[in-house]
């Protein structure tokens, strides 16, 4: 077998009881018993029938002292722990969903919330520059509740990290007061809870549960949308818990303003306090959590591997962990120990487009040319000094192209430029952005600019 995959799918198990025809073996988790048992039983089987010289039967069972399903989705894919005092560029993984998320109120016996996941706490909320006010923000709740940032809106891209976020400061608030009354929902549950009370005649019970509480943590919201009689219920429970002083905090896709079909008033609250996003993770912050995650499940990526999944993933920490949980498969599978072939053969499904090209498919030196050409400049005149209209314009354009097809650092990219700073850099591409989105000629030009060297 490859190390990797011995490591990853059998290093963690043990023998725990042996007769004269049946050997006992525990495994981590029900998905370490299915996955063995399918993959490597008939294997492990006939070298126990040589070993004993008999026939013995082989027996796979969870351990009795394993976590939850929910807690153990894929042993593949834990996740990246850090100290609280961490400040290191990266992001953690986000883990799918736990089923059954819905409301659940704080009860002083109780450890924790059963609704929040147990794995979703500030320690394992890798800060970086992508989500950096956004966890700033979380601890300032958490640490003052109702007292500032009410309501904290976060938005973001689908497995940027907003509800491990929320649910970390749930985590915190119930560590920091024990009889804190804390309530996690999902905006689908939150209607359809409502539903049921409007059926059962039941409101007023609903309406208590919502509303006596010390923090409502209130996940995709943008799912009011055209939900006219739950848009009426939560405007009333906002109301009342913000009356109260108690902390709301709240995540959507979307910010406030791009809501459509949710009424004017809600927008106007959700506004109230503080609103951040979080952004994709950047090359710098991919390659961390690469390195992150080989070092924690004790496998072997050579830097050439690392680099080629941070370049090719670049959406979302989902994305990214979908590649890593892939790769190992394969590599399980097809018993090959990982290298650059086989990431490129397993990956093919989930890269972008050109990520499989034997080497770069364009290079910043390239995108400078192409750049230059349609402007009918010099390439050299755009890592000038010369602050011209006819060179700033193309030389901004070939900073954001860099940005968004090679996902290049801010500093990398002002040194291709005459040595500007990250400032610079950050103002030219928004620059180009705002330029895009109000002028469509201009839109068009880059895009076929950026075409052309995709091609």
């Amino acid at each position: 077998m490859p190390e990797q995959s011995y490591r990853t799918w059998l290093a963690g198990s043990t023998a725990v009881g042996l007769s004269d025809d049946e050997l006992i073996v525990e495994a981590p988790s029900d998905f370490h018993v299915e996955w063995v048992e399918d993959k490597y039983g008939p294997s492990l089987r006939d070298i126990l029938r040589k070993l004993s010289g008999r026939p013995v039967s082989l027996t796979f069972q969870a351990c009795a002292q394993s976590a939850s399903p929910d807690e153990l989705r894929s042993p593949m894919v834990p996740s990246l722990e850090v100290s609280p005092s961490t400040t290191t560029t990266g992001l953690r993984v986000e883990e799918p969903r736990a089923d059954g998320h819905g409301f659940d109120r704080r009860t002083p016996s109780a450890k924790s919330a059963p609704s929040l996941n147990e794995r979703y706490t500030f320690g394992r909320f890798v800060v970086g520059n992508n989500n950096q006010l956004a966890a700033a923000a979380g601890h300032a709740v958490a640490e003052r509740l109702g007292r500032v940032y009410n309501p904290l809106f976060v938005y973001g891209g689908v497995g940027l990290g907003k509800t491990h976020l929320m649910h970390a400061i749930g985590h915190e608030v119930i560590e920091r007061g024990p009889h804190t009354e804390v309530a996690y929902v999902t905006t689908e549950r939150f209607m359809n809870e409502l539903v049921s009370a409007i059926q059962t005649g039941t409101t007023r019970d609903f309406r208590r549960r919502f509303r006596h509480i010390d923090l409502l943590l209130v996940d995709d919201v943008h799912f009011l949308e055209q939900k006219e009689s739950t848009q009426e219920e939560f405007f009333h429970t906002f109301n009342a818990l913000h009356d109260a002083g108690k902390q709301i905090v709240l995540t959507s896709d979307r910010p406030p303003k791009e809501l459509p079909g949710v009424e004017d008033r809600l927008v106007s609250r959700f506004e109230w306090g503080l609103v951040v996003d979080i952004k994709p993770p950047d090359y710098e912050t991919r390659v961390a959590i690469l390195q992150k995650k080989a070092f924690d499940d004790d496998l072997v990526l050579d830097p050439d591997i690392i680099d080629f999944v941070a370049r090719s993933c670049t959406s979302s920490v989902r994305e990214l962990e979908g590649a890593v949980i892939k790769l190992l498969a394969y590599s399980s599978l097809r018993n090959e120990e990982i290298n650059l072939t086989l990431a490129r053969t397993a990956l093919q499904s989930v890269l972008r487009p050109g990520a499989l090209s034997e080497g770069p498919s364009v290079s910043a030196e390239r995108i400078r040319e192409e750049v230059a050409r349609n402007w009918n400049v010099k390439p050299d005149g755009l890592a000038s000094k010369r602050r011209t209209k006819d060179v700033m314009i193309p030389r901004q354009v070939a900073m954001y192209l860099i940005k968004e097809m090679l996902d290049e650092s801010l500093v990398r990219i002002g040194r291709l430029f005459g040595g500007r700073d990250h400032s610079t850099v950050i103002h030219s591409i928004r620059r180009v952005q705002a330029e895009m989105h109000e002028d469509d000629d201009f839109a068009h030009r880059v895009n076929r600019i950026r075409q052309k060297l995709e091609a």
